[in-house]
């Protein structure tokens, strides 16, 4: 008997993991690559949850998809922010369901608590997720499965019902207890780990689909630097840290030019399309974050083509740009 179970790397999805895990159930830990988890890499972390429950990991990547899918078309709309929670969970367990002939699965899991998040998790949520995804009796929810209706797996006898959780509400004392009982180390404190939950991040999409068709090649360019709006349309990314400028150098994405100079200062990248006038300026504000100590005319290279001025604006006369 084998499962997949939906796998974010939290807490809650490795224990749910680790009760199906105890039933002597095979458990492939199946993460979902949006394109919109956290900017720092998590890879490591992930494979670690696993190897401490016994889970084979997987990862699948959805981005383009999920962009021309759910992203600005979700049925159940939006959270506070650029979030279409539901439609989300529905559509990573339509990928999961998809995968489960060619993986040898008989059933779904996932780490969802009743009541721990209040769009996604209410009751109400959870079936609309069932029904969108089309899983329902598939999808065994362990962590709050004596609260929920009993699904295939448990029926059918896979699965021992009284084994599993009962958990309801955003209070985690039973998941820190099952995590010590179950002596899990190194686990994530709660918290979202998808930046459409982000205020300024789904400001920036919304900043950039008003002026430009977003595609998978855009999230990277949104992850980091300093977003800025010229005023003539062109798009302005500055690396605000060595880590920032050695993402963006290496982002290869025809919509931009990268600007460089013999500075020590940040890597910038310009839209492809922008005018004289907003080049300038990017060339100017790009000068305003190097190291303070030079004068007279600079050079910089835009996408190798030298382009010279002279540095008499500041970072606070960037302000003004900021997405």
């Amino acid at each position: 008997m084998k499962a997949i179970a939906l796998f974010s790397g939290g807490l809650d999805s490795t224990l749910a993991m680790k009760l199906i895990i105890d039933q002597g159930i095979e458990v492939i830990a199946c993460n979902i690559n949006t394109g919109f988890g956290s900017t720092k890499d998590r890879l490591t972390h992930m494979k670690n949850m696993c190897e401490q429950v016994g889970a084979e990991f997987r990862s699948v990547d959805i981005r383009d998809e999920y962009i021309k899918e759910v992203l600005f078309t979700p049925k159940y709309g939006y959270g506070k922010n650029f979030n279409p929670c539901i439609d989300c969970h529905a559509k990573m367990f339509e990928v999961a369901k998809r995968k489960m002939e060619e993986w040898g699965a008989s059933f779904l899991i996932s780490g969802e608590v009743l009541g721990q998040r209040p769009m996604s998790q209410n009751r109400e949520s959870l079936d609309k997720v069932l029904n969108l995804s089309n899983c329902d009796g598939l999808l065994l929810r362990p962590m709050s499965a004596k609260s929920l209706e009993p699904t295939l797996p448990e029926i059918n006898g896979w699965v021992d019902r009284e084994k599993l959780e009962n958990i309801s509400g955003r209070n985690r004392e039973r998941q820190m207890e099952l995590a010590e009982q179950f002596g899990l180390k190194d686990y994530e404190a709660p918290g979202g780990g998808c930046l459409l939950t982000d205020e300024n991040f789904s400001n920036k999409i919304r900043d950039f689909i008003a002026h430009d068709t977003f595609e998978v090649a855009d999230i990277p360019t949104l992850k980091y630097g300093r977003q800025l709006r010229l005023p003539e349309g062109a798009k302005l990314i500055i690396g605000r840290n060595a880590e920032d400028n050695a993402v963006l150098e290496a982002i290869e994405n025809p919509k931009y030019i990268h600007l460089s100079t013999e500075l020590v200062g940040p890597h910038a990248m310009l839209s492809q399309n922008a005018s004289n006038n907003d080049r300038v300026l990017a060339a100017k504000l790009v000068l305003a974050y190097c190291k303070a100590g030079f004068e007279g005319e600079q050079t910089l290279d835009f996408g190798g083509v030298a382009l010279s001025t002279v540095s008499d604006l500041s970072r606070n006369d960037a302000q003004k740009y900021f997405i």
